[in-house]
């Protein structure tokens, strides 16, 4: 198995493992649900749907896979996400922080680009 694929399973069980350990949907009206596009390389878990009067709509986690590192553009949760990643055979070198301003991505430990 090629990096490239060996990512896109290692973001693909994450999100479905963090649907399932989150209880997943959160009622009928509003739905979760993980999007896949292996073509493009991008990845991400998205509440939508409508609680009472108001609209939701909004990525819970979003990955894209860029010149062969996993960019983690959002992360709207407290899961330490990096070490699942790490813990699954990505390396810290792989990983960038896309959600931190590019000038202090050297400070987070994991690659800059």
């Amino acid at each position: 198995m090629d990096k490239i694929s060996k990512y896109q399973d290692v973001i693909i069980d994450f999100l479905q493992h963090y649907n399932n350990e989150s209880g997943g949907n959160t009622s009928e009206a509003v739905q979760r649900r993980v999007l896949i596009d292996r073509e493009s390389n991008s990845f991400q878990l998205l509440d939508t749907g409508w609680s009472g009067k108001y609209y939701i709509f909004g990525p819970i986690f979003h990955f894209d896979i860029i010149e062969g590192k996993i960019w983690m553009q959002c992360n709207n949760t407290e899961w330490e996400v990096v070490d699942y990643l790490m813990e699954h055979g990505v390396d810290r070198q792989d990983i960038v922080l896309g959600f931190v301003p590019p000038h202090a991505r050297h400070f987070s430990g994991f690659a800059t680009a």
